[in-house]
C-alpha cells in the first residue's frame, strides 16, 4: 500500500465515528492470521478487539475459508423472496437446535442494528395485529442497540453517541441501570423504581429491549442477572414482549452460550450477529416464538414488512455454518474461561493506579475505566508501535480478544495496556 493510497482514503473515505476534517490515524492492514493483523509495512499487531466482538476464532480460519470456498463455487448470492437455499436452511436448523427451546422461527438479516429493527418491528406490528395500540419500547440508560433509525431510538438518548438525533426520533421510556453489578450482592431495593413504571405504563410498551448483563458501547457496564430475571416476570406478568440484544454478548463471549443464561430466562425475540459467522463477514438473526410469527401472519397485513436485499446470503450462511461447527465441541468454553483467569489476574493491578476508576471481567471480557478521558488518536498511535491493536473509546480501555489467542499474545496486550497508563499524554487532563 502506497502513501498515495493512504492519502487517498484520509481525503475520500469516512471511516466510523471519525471526523473527516480532523480525521483519527487508520493503519493500512494488509492480510490477518490467526490473532495477528499484518501490516503493509510487515509489523505484526496483536488483536485485542475480535473486530468489535465479531473474530471469535481468529483470522483466516482454514475450515471457514474453506466453507466459503466451496459455497462461492456453487452460487455466491440469490435473492431469498421465494427462493430458499441449503446453506440458509442448514444454518437456521442449527440456530434453532441451539438456541433457547421454543425460539423457531427465524429472520436473516445483513447486520446487527438491522437485527434489532427486525425485533423492533415484530414487537410493534404483533401488537397491531392483536389490535392494542402500543408503539413503545421500553429499553436502559446507557445501552447500545446499533446505529439504524429504529436502533438508535431504543440507544440512551441523552449518554449515547446519538444524542444529537433524539429530536428526530421516536420517542420512548427508558429505566435506570442497575446499581448491583455482578459478582454482587442482590438488594430488592433495586426492583422498586422499574417495577413501578411497568405498572404505570405496560398498556404502551410493545416490548422491552436489553443487552443482557453487558451493556457494550454504552459504558461496558456488567448488571447483576437478578435484575434480568426480574425485568423477564415483569414482562410475563403484565404481557410484555422481551427483546434480548445479543449480538455483542452471544456465542460465549460472557462465559456462557448466551448472557441470557447467566439469569435463566428465555427472551420472546433474540438477536444475533458479529460472531455468527466467526467475523468473516456480516450476518445476523432475528429468533422468535411460532405464536408471535403466526400472529404477525395472520394480521390484515398477512406478512412480516421486511425484506433486506441480502438477507440469507449463501456465502454469509455458509460462513456461519463453519463458524458453529468450530463451536459444536464447545472448546470455546475452556478458551473463554482461561482468557477470564489471565484477564483478572493480569489486569487486577491496575485499580491501584491513581488514574483507574475501575477494572472489571467478566468472561472474555476486560475493561479498564480512566478516571481521565483518553486522547484516542495518540494512545491507538502508542499501541501501534509496542504491536498491539486496542481501540478504546471515551475513558475505557476494554480487551475483547478472539478465543484462540495465546496467553502469552493475552498478557503482551495487559502490560502493554499497563505501560499505556503510565504515558500522560495518552490521556485528556
Amino acid at each position: 500500500m502506497k502513501d498515495d493510497d493512504l492519502n487517498f482514503d484520509k481525503r475520500h473515505i469516512w471511516h466510523p465515528y471519525t471526523s473527516m476534517t480532523h480525521p483519527l490515524p487508520t493503519y493500512p492492514v494488509v492480510s490477518a492470521d490467526g490473532y495477528e493483523l499484518i501490516l503493509t509495512d510487515g509489523r505484526r499487531l496483536i488483536d485485542g478487539m475480535s473486530s468489535w466482538w465479531a473474530a471469535i476464532h481468529g483470522y483466516n480460519h482454514p475450515m471457514i475459508n474453506q466453507a466459503l470456498h466451496t459455497q462461492i463455487n456453487q452460487m455466491s448470492h440469490v435473492m431469498f423472496g421465494g427462493i430458499t437455499h441449503p446453506p440458509a436452511i442448514e444454518l437456521c436448523r442449527r440456530l434453532i437446535s441451539i438456541m433457547p427451546v421454543g425460539l423457531e422461527c427465524v429472520f436473516l438479516a445483513d447486520s446487527g442494528s438491522v437485527a434489532v429493527e427486525v425485533a423492533i418491528k415484530m414487537a410493534l406490528q404483533y401488537w397491531q395485529a392483536r389490535g392494542e395500540q402500543r408503539f413503545e419500547i421500553l429499553a436502559l440508560r446507557q445501552s447500545y442497540h446499533g446505529d439504524t433509525y429504529g436502533a438508535m431510538a431504543v440507544g440512551d438518548p441523552k449518554n449515547s453517541m446519538h444524542d444529537m438525533y433524539q429530536n428526530y426520533l421516536p420517542s420512548n421510556r427508558f429505566l435506570h441501570i442497575p446499581t448491583r453489578r455482578f459478582g454482587e450482592n442482590w438488594s430488592k431495593n433495586d426492583a422498586l423504581s422499574f417495577s413501578q413504571l411497568f405498572f404505570d405504563h405496560h398498556k404502551k410498551i410493545a416490548a422491552v429491549i436489553m443487552e443482557p448483563i453487558v451493556q457494550g458501547v454504552g459504558g461496558m457496564h456488567f448488571y447483576h442477572p437478578e435484575y434480568l430475571r426480574l425485568i423477564r416476570m415483569l414482562c410475563n406478568q403484565y404481557d410484555i414482549l422481551l427483546i434480548a440484544d445479543e449480538i455483542a454478548t452471544g456465542f460465549g463471549r460472557t462465559g456462557k452460550w448466551l448472557a441470557c443464561n447467566h439469569a435463566d430466562i428465555i427472551p420472546d425475540i433474540l438477536c444475533l450477529g458479529k460472531a455468527l459467522t466467526g467475523g468473516m463477514m456480516t450476518l445476523s438473526a432475528t429468533l422468535t416464538f411460532r405464536h408471535i410469527a403466526e400472529t404477525i401472519s395472520q394480521s390484515k397485513a398477512g406478512c412480516f414488512m421486511h425484506g433486506p436485499t441480502f438477507m440469507a446470503n449463501p456465502l454469509a450462511c455458509a460462513a456461519a455454518n463453519a463458524s458453529l461447527s468450530l463451536l459444536k465441541d464447545n472448546s470455546w468454553r475452556q478458551c473463554v474461561e482461561t482468557i477470564a483467569v489471565h484477564l483478572s489476574s493480569g489486569l487486577a493491578h491496575l485499580s491501584l493506579h491513581p488514574n483507574v476508576k475501575d477494572v472489571r471481567v467478566l468472561g472474555a471480557i476486560g475493561v479498564v475505566e480512566m478516571i481521565q478521558e483518553i486522547n484516542i488518536s495518540q494512545i491507538q498511535r502508542w499501541f501501534v508501535e509496542h504491536g498491539v491493536w486496542i481501540r478504546p473509546f471515551r475513558n475505557l480501555i476494554y480487551l475483547i480478544p478472539p478465543y484462540i489467542i495465546s496467553k502469552e499474545a493475552l498478557m503482551i496486550l495487559i502490560d502493554t495496556i499497563s505501560g499505556a497508563l503510565n504515558q500522560p499524554e495518552n490521556f485528556i487532563s
